[in-house]
């Protein structure tokens, strides 16, 4: 198999699985039908959350027991399991607690080491740019998967129907990295075996000391604002009379579009200070979808301005984390990276669930569009401190 055939087969199954944290937005409506709240929703997303947690801290035990790609593969098949669950059940109860924690084991697997894995494959100064391709397909796989979903129900099928066919597309995703385990190792820049995965405390204590401590708080930060948008953009949409279809899809187009174009900048000469300023705009896309109301332009604004400010500046942090990292320290950088990007990824959930019940809509916004501000100012502070 050649190098660009390689690269083909490993986007193309990084975009087939990636539609499954999509799915995740439509938890809400798919856990309706059987009467169950947001709170339930955010039930369910923090034991994914937590098995997630403990799959990432691990997951370099699990490489170094059955090779990266290999273990790629097999979070496929988790995660397939997970969907086709999530779609069977009908009720609260031990079904949906596996398809969780299944979901948590296989994402967890995905998320931690397909940035790893590229590594071996590109020098150092082409991560800005492989990584914006890998976060180009990761991310038309979460937002389309929403918008497949909008489709199939104006054609009358159910919710779980895009369950069951998104489960079938890991199983094809695990059966490309399967097949790719000898390319890969084969292309790898350093031929030689690939070095210990695992967090240790030791380990985890010098990346915490390191200068890569400020973008694995700054994912945590981010990925919760994103979250708390995603999850429950059914829930706003519905409130307000929109189609929550028209924010996904509007903010994948924004988001593959922004980082096809920027897919060889670096940033600049400071990239801390662009990344401050994707951020503020992804705090005032939050502000403004607060007081849009039912206004379709102004909706659509708010997907721009989200996909521009977060979707763009993500895959220059996680540049910045391994660019940042103690260069023995790569692989677990990236992996406590992903560790605190699912804390809010899963964990916020939780937390906006219950507030969307207990006190509403608007002021969980408003806690997102400050947990925003935060994070743009962190790197801002950042930024200045290099000038």
């Amino acid at each position: 198999m050649s190098r660009s055939l390689t690269f083909i087969m490993y986007f193309l199954a990084i975009f087939l699985q990636a539609g499954a944290y999509g799915l995740t937005f439509m938890l809400p409506r798919l856990f309706a039908e059987f009467g169950a709240s947001e709170k339930v929703v955010g039930a369910m997303l923090f034991v994914t959350a937590i098995v997630t947690i403990v799959t990432v801290y691990f997951s370099g035990h699990i490489s170094d027991q059955f090779g990266r790609v290999r273990a790629l593969g097999i979070a496929c098949l988790a995660i397939a399991l997970s969907l086709f669950l999530y779609g069977y059940v009908n009720a609260v109860g031990l079904g949906l607690l596996v398809a969780s924690i299944s979901l948590g084991f296989g994402w967890g697997l995905t998320y931690s080491l397909g940035p790893i894995v590229l590594t071996r494959l590109v020098n150092p100064e082409e991560r800005v740019r492989f990584f914006t391709l890998l976060s180009i397909f990761v991310m038309a796989g979460f937002g389309l998967s929403p918008v497949f979903a909008s489709v199939l129900a104006g054609f009358g099928y159910p919710v779980q129907t895009v369950f069951y066919l998104t489960s079938f597309l890991c199983v094809i995703s695990a059966i490309l990295f399967f097949l790719m385990i000898k390319p890969i190792k084969v292309h790898a820049l350093n031929p030689a075996p690939e070095p210990s995965s695992r967090i240790t405390l030791s380990a985890l204590r010098q990346v915490l000391k390191s200068r890569a401590l400020l973008p694995v708080i700054m994912v945590c930060l981010g990925a919760s604002v994103f979250a708390g948008m995603n999850n429950f953009q059914t829930v706003f949409a519905d409130a307000r009379g929109l189609n929550y279809a028209t924010f996904f899809f509007v903010y994948t187009i924004t988001v593959v579009f922004f980082r096809l174009v920027l897919v060889k900048f670096k940033g600049g000469n400071n990239p801390y200070l662009t990344i401050s300023m994707l951020q503020y705009a992804m705090a005032a896309s939050v502000v403004l979808f607060i007081v849009s109301g039912a206004s379709i332009p102004l909706y659509i604004t708010v997907a721009i301005l989200f996909g521009l400010g977060y979707g763009t500046s993500y895959p220059m942090l996680v540049a910045m984390a391994a660019n940042d990292a103690q260069p023995d320290l790569g692989p677990q950088t990236l992996q406590i990276f992903a560790l605190t990007y699912f804390i809010g990824i899963f964990g916020f959930p939780l937390l906006a669930g219950f507030g969307i019940v207990e006190f509403g809509h608007t002021q969980v916004l408003w806690f997102l569009a400050i947990l925003a501000l935060i994070e743009a100012s962190i790197a801002l502070r950042r930024a200045l401190s290099e000038v």
